[in-house]
């Protein structure tokens, strides 16, 4: 059974708070550090969460708090079932987010191709 957007849409919110508390003051495992859950992405039939998560810290410490989540993973299951009214809890499957760096290579890519533009000369300028 496939479920609405609006109601999917809630859903996904609801998984972003408790699981956002949960990752961000409730979990133990130091490796996690600073993790902040940052998006949610819920299939239609409600069997499936994608978490995703922006971890600060070098890229040996993201890799570590992932692994840490995938670890605690079936606690926060059960701990979202728990606190929420879901008839059936979906699984759940911890992302690292990228949109950051996603980003930030999209500026230099556009700042690269603008400088580029000025240092090309204008071939219109070399004609009598």
């Amino acid at each position: 059974m496939m479920a609405g957007q609006d109601f999917v849409r809630k859903m996904s919110e609801e998984i972003k708070r408790v699981v956002g508390r949960i990752v961000a003051g409730e979990l133990k495992d130091p490796r996690v550090g600073m993790a902040c859950v940052v998006a949610v992405d819920l299939s239609p039939d409600l069997g499936h969460a994608k978490v995703f998560v922006r971890v600060l810290g070098d890229e040996s410490q993201r890799w570590e708090a992932m692994e840490a989540l995938q670890h605690a993973t079936g606690h926060i299951k059960r701990e979202l079932g728990k606190r929420t009214r879901f008839k059936y809890v979906p699984e759940i499957v911890f992302e690292l987010d990228r949109t950051t760096e996603k980003a930030e290579r999209i500026e230099e890519l556009l700042r690269n191709i603008h400088e580029e533009e000025h240092d090309v000369e204008d071939p219109r300028e070399e004609c009598p």
